[in-house]
């Protein structure tokens, strides 16, 4: 089958952390013999960044990395009917321009014959809601949502005919475990300051507990304003930047452990639903600490695959029982590597897209959409 996803960008993952996903969904496509293309606008923030603060040095490296995608970037004067011509499934983007999103749903109803699906994987169902409510999605076959609580919302307020959870999950192709290497440091959060959305997290989860466990480290991301780098000084957390998606397993074998610090608007308006670098931490098999939130859906099992930490001082607790148990923090790896592996791959996501699509299709197609290979 031929698939055309509309993303924000594949190709950067400055502050795009869907990107990741949507590279380890298009590749195991391509593995099982589908044909994928990906268009993304031109002038999209996150490259735009990316080029910005880095060269263009880090496109090229990504497609060396990435060879087999199939990448296009587009402009106000693209011709979108041609490109989606022959296209058997076109998924697209929420962060797609309204005007654009409902080109494409004209599209499918007067001419295409592909399956439409809408993919939402941001907030802004909660936080910009009026947003997303203008969106024409009642010209699309159906709404993927990456989390239960983001699929009941689009449901209870009518926005779409169907909706799906179709949660992220980790490349396993690019996040294994890889030999430690010494000697570690004790600590790396790879995230993004934001917004301020979590800025009070932070604090509280990662500067305050590392500082009072006496950890040493590394911090990766982008956005720190500087009054969060002169905290970030006030630590033996060493702050780097940011860091290419694709290296991050590198520096997960550098370091003994890492944390999670979920944005508020997640634990707040849309609880179960955690960040990409979950799935990607566990599978490379570092021991993960949580700042709180709610699995509604039993994704994992905390105490068992990662620590939960109700507040700054068990949270530096817990830090400093990895630094010193080892059985405790081999436990907690095999459990968390064996849950990714079990339930949350980027094949496993590739598995339950073509159900949705076996689904939502006309019973003369059922049979094209469910064949997975």
């Amino acid at each position: 089958m031929k698939f055309v996803l509309y993303a924000h960008s594949v190709v950067s993952d400055w502050n795009n952390g869907n990107a990741h996903f949507l590279r380890g969904v298009l590749s195991d496509l391509e593995r099982r013999g589908h044909s994928t293309r990906v268009l993304e606008p031109e002038d999209g923030w996150s490259r735009a960044n990316l080029v910005a603060n880095h060269s263009p040095a880090p496109l090229e490296r990504f497609a060396a990395s990435f060879p087999h995608l199939n990448i296009t970037t587009y402009g106000s004067s693209f011709d979108h009917e041609a490109a989606l011509d022959g296209a058997d499934v076109v998924i697209v983007h929420e962060w797609t321009p309204r005007a654009l999103v409902a080109r494409i749903g004209r599209l499918r109803q007067t001419e295409g014959r592909f399956a439409l699906l809408f993919h939402d994987t941001h907030h802004r169902g909660v936080s910009e809601s009026a947003a997303i409510e203008q969106l024409p999605l009642s010209d699309y076959d159906a709404v993927l949502t990456f989390g239960e609580t983001l699929r009941l919302r689009y449901e209870r307020l009518g926005w779409g005919r169907r909706v799906f959870t179709w949660h992220e999950a980790a490349d396993t192709t690019v996040f294994h475990p890889l030999p430690p290497e010494r000697p570690q440091k004790d600590l790396v959060w790879i995230g993004n300051w934001g917004d301020g959305e979590r800025a009070r997290e932070l604090h509280d989860f990662l500067i305050k507990p590392a500082r009072q466990a006496k950890l040493n480290g590394t911090v990766h991301g982008v956005r720190y304003p500087p009054e969060a780098l002169d905290k970030l000084a006030a630590t033996d957390l060493a702050y780097q930047g940011w860091l290419p998606n694709a290296e991050a397993p590198r520096s997960f074998a550098q370091h003994r452990m890492t944390v999670h610090v979920p944005r508020r608007p997640y634990v707040e308006a849309l609880p179960g639903i955690p960040t990409i670098r979950v799935f990607e931490a566990l599978a490379c098999g570092i021991p993960l600490i949580s700042a709180p939130w709610r699995d509604m859906e039993g994704l994992f099992r905390p105490g068992q695959d990662f620590l939960m930490a109700r507040d700054t001082a068990e949270m530096a607790r817990h830090l400093n029982a990895i630094r010193h148990d080892h059985d405790l923090a081999r436990a907690m790896v095999a459990s968390g590597l064996g849950r990714i592996r079990q339930r949350h791959t980027c094949t496993h996501r590739v598995d339950e897209l073509l159900a949705i699509l076996a689904t939502i299709a006309a019973p003369r197609r059922a049979s094209e959409w469910g064949a997975a290979e």
